[in-house]
């Protein structure tokens, strides 16, 4: 399989927006409104001039006739703002010239900090940018990277979110930087640049991700890149999308934990709601979390050591029993055993997100107060 180093999308971007960290920030103000605000705040600081000038005009010489009337107010008050200053009119009085000093050139100075606040802006926004990133950097552990943000990414960070992971704790990576703005929009923290790159990868924190999803558009991209970030990551849990069954054995000997095959799935899910649309349905809700029904993996509590897979409260459909994956029938699920993992389905309240921590949790294996999710009964319970 031909194996290019990066995706077309990825060749069109340019230089120097690729390879960016873009954070969640809050939504700006828009443009004409913050335009209208700065010339309502000159104005404010040209009315307070013209008024410290008018109620002290009696000290204030006007060179054309001696006099100073509003008119000449405002010229003075625009003038000095400006840092113009003709000398035409000038304070030459002792209370003009101490409220020059104590009011107008303060004034002066806000105007002008006014008139520059537009580059004052970007040079204080790019710095709290950078000590936010710094910030960011020094807090991620154990995140999760999701490479690709189109709709089985989209999907997959849904479903993420619906177990209770935190936004903040993903990061996404895709070669579009309106892909991007569109992650960052909902809340997620965003790379721009080729996941195949190992510089991108690093600028998303891989080498302390605990889990790695791969949802690119094609085939021969996810692999370079599972095989990137296995490289950077040894520990990492590695789940990769293909559309081609036939390329999954390459995924996995890339460094890929789980394949999903999304052709061959979808294909077996069409097939299974056109026999069975009651089953099609079932399936599709148990895929989709934090509603309805729920598959949940966690670990076995004490009072289940020792007990056949039918005794215990939640409706077991597989054993994880180190690296082998047991049924509920096969008669070496019981007993279970303490290191054992149970795949169930319990119930999803769709109104409430059960912490992640609370599923993987061995204290308890019923439902979690607050939670939203309770066990599965079999009938007759």
């Amino acid at each position: 399989m031909k194996l290019p180093s990066q995706d077309a999308a990825a060749r069109e971007i340019p230089e120097d927006h690729s390879r960016r960290v873009i954070l969640p920030r809050r939504t700006p103000m828009a443009p004409l409104r913050q335009v209208f605000r700065r010339l309502l705040m000159a104005l404010t600081v040209l009315v307070a001039t013209v008024f410290i000038v008018w109620i002290d005009r009696d000290d204030y010489h006007d060179n054309a006739n001696g006099s100073v009337d509003l008119l000449d107010c405002v010229y003075y008050a625009t003038v000095t703002l400006s840092t113009t200053g003709y000398g035409d009119i000038v304070p030459y009085g002792d209370t003009a010239r101490l409220l020059n000093i104590l009011l107008i050139t303060p004034l002066r100075v806000l105007f002008l900090i006014i008139l520059v606040g537009t580059t004052l802006e970007v040079l204080t926004e790019r710095t709290r940018e950078q000590w936010q990133l710094k910030r960011w950097r020094n807090a991620l552990r154990d995140h999760t990277v999701i490479v690709g943000f189109g709709t089985k990414g989209r999907s997959a960070a849904q479903t993420l979110c619906a177990t209770g992971l935190s936004r903040d704790r993903i990061v996404i990576v895709d070669p579009s930087a309106k892909v991007i703005d569109a992650a960052v929009a909902d809340g997620f923290a965003g790379v721009v640049g080729d996941a195949t790159r190992s510089d991108v990868l690093l600028r998303a924190e891989i080498q302390r991700a605990r889990q790695v999803v791969i949802a690119t558009q094609r085939d021969d991209t996810a692999v370079l890149v599972s095989l990137t970030a296995r490289q950077l990551n040894t520990k990492a849990n590695i789940v990769a999308a293909v559309r081609e069954e036939e390329n999954a054995p390459l995924l996995r000997q890339s460094g890929a934990d789980s394949v999903i095959t999304s052709a061959s799935a979808a294909g077996r899910l069409l097939g299974l709601s056109v026999l069975s649309p009651s089953a099609g349905t079932v399936m599709e809700d148990l895929i989709q979390q934090g509603s309805g029904l729920d598959l949940v993996e966690r670990p076995v509590v004490k009072a289940e050591v020792g007990k056949s897979v039918r005794d215990t409260e939640d409706l077991v459909v597989s054993v994880l029993r180190g690296h082998r994956l047991l049924g509920y029938d096969d008669p070496a699920a019981s007993p279970l055993q303490t290191a054992d993992r149970l795949i169930t389905i319990v119930r999803a309240a769709p109104t409430e997100e059960q912490p992640l921590q609370g599923r993987q949790s061995g204290r308890s294996h019923g439902p979690t107060p607050g939670s939203g999710v309770s066990p599965m009964r079999r009938a007759g319970e």
